[in-house]
């Protein structure tokens, strides 16, 4: 029995292991491709929104993958710009257009992460299922510091970047602190859909059996593949 207990441990740790292995390359490959866009520099904004929400697919998201997630983004926007621009001061403009627009990719595919939570607790309302109060909470609290996320990570990238490259990533940051996102525009409408269902739980409602992080990522692959292609694009609005 032992013997059998310490394999079945042993099998489980290999696993999450493994697990952990596979992140971290995905994450490597992410920041990599991220780092090509600026390099290249065509669609920029395009090609980072859809790169970050096709690492958000995943089955399971929580805040620390957003976390991990936003920082490969970003890292990859400083180095692929670094490499480009450091040595041609000429091009601080350009350079400055292309980061711009790889950060408004990364705003507004988090936008999209927060739409979808907010669609799959619509869904959950609509076939009259709810997710654990516990759930709601949890979630609900990521998604309250989803912003500051994206913009803490944004200036600490900044701070490790040289030059005129540093100095375009601040920039991007204390504008988007004074002006506003994409992401904490659509997050006043995700809150509120979040507390209209905490408020209309009833006894007779059931547990929906999907966890809303599942939920979420179904979503996410719906709008990164187009399905939801008629929903109202706030990167447009907000242009």
């Amino acid at each position: 029995m032992q013997t059998e207990t310490g394999s079945t441990t042993h099998d489980s740790n290999s696993a999450t292991d493994k697990n952990t292995v596979n992140i971290n390359d995905d994450l490597r490959q992410l920041e990599r491709d991220i780092h090509d866009a600026l390099v290249e520099g065509t669609n920029i904004q395009e090609t980072v929104h859809n790169l970050t929400l096709k690492a958000m697919k995943a089955d399971r998201l929580d805040i620390d993958s957003i976390r991990r997630i936003i920082t490969a983004v970003t890292s990859g926007v400083q180095e692929g710009a670094q490499q480009k621009f450091l040595t041609v001061s000429s091009q601080s403009q350009t350079a400055k257009t292309q980061i711009t627009a790889a950060i408004s990719g990364l705003d507004s595919a988090l936008a999209r992460f927060a739409e979808a939570s907010k669609l799959a607790v619509q869904e959950a309302a609509g076939h009259a299922q709810r997710f654990s109060d516990k759930e709601l909470v949890r979630t609900k609290t990521d998604l309250e510091s989803l912003e500051s996320l994206f913009l803490d990570t944004l200036q600490n990238t900044a701070s490790a970047a040289k030059g005129v490259i540093s100095d375009i990533l601040h920039d991007a940051a204390n504008h988007a602190k004074n002006n506003g996102t994409v992401v904490g525009t659509q997050l006043k409408e995700t809150l509120a859909t979040f507390a209209q269902q905490a408020a209309s739980v009833s006894h007779a409602q059931i547990d929906a059996s999907a966890q809303l992080a599942q939920r979420t990522a179904g979503f996410i692959h719906k709008i990164a593949t187009g399905v939801f292609s008629g929903i109202k694009d706030h990167t447009q609005e907000k242009k």
